[in-house]
């Protein structure tokens, strides 16, 4: 089960936080602290896999892709494959790449509803819904439609 996916920027600034269990606010901040301590200390060279220390639960990994400036994280319990999260989170930065066309961090301040929407597609209470790209962009694209008729 995914337990979390979380964004953060090359300073440890969270820009998308989504945790599928329940977590006191003190304890997402210490969790985004750990997780980003983790990642940002790794080389390139390394496997993007990680043991988590201090999340709750056993047997917790971190499965991260770093682009440009941000860390794109998957919390995942042992009965996730790292592989495939691994291409989930692929799937994730080029669904995002291709809504906002070219995304950047500033898209994920100033439009953090549409990746909550983006990622709610994806995933839902910790499960993967939908990997197909294709199918992603479909189901946005008629959402926005149906939102583009609803203001007028």
């Amino acid at each position: 089960m995914i337990k979390g996916v979380l964004i953060i920027n090359n300073h440890g600034k969270a820009r998308l936080l989504k945790f599928y269990d329940r977590l006191s606010y003190d304890k997402q901040q210490s969790l985004v602290g750990e997780v980003y301590r983790i990642v940002s200390k790794r080389s390139d060279d390394l496997c993007n896999f990680a043991e988590a220390v201090d999340w709750p639960g056993k047997d917790t990994r971190y499965i991260y892709r770093h682009y440009a400036t941000l860390y794109f994280v998957f919390v995942v319990d042992g009965s996730e494959s790292e592989l495939a999260i691994l291409d989930l989170v692929q799937v994730f930065v080029e669904v995002l790449d291709r809504y906002f066309e070219e995304v950047c961090e500033v898209d994920l301040i100033f439009h953090s509803d549409k990746v909550h929407y983006i990622l709610d597609e994806i995933i839902m209470g910790g499960m993967v819904l939908e990997t197909s790209k294709d199918e992603i962009m479909r189901s946005l694209n008629g959402h926005d439609q149906k939102d583009k008729t609803k203001n007028k």
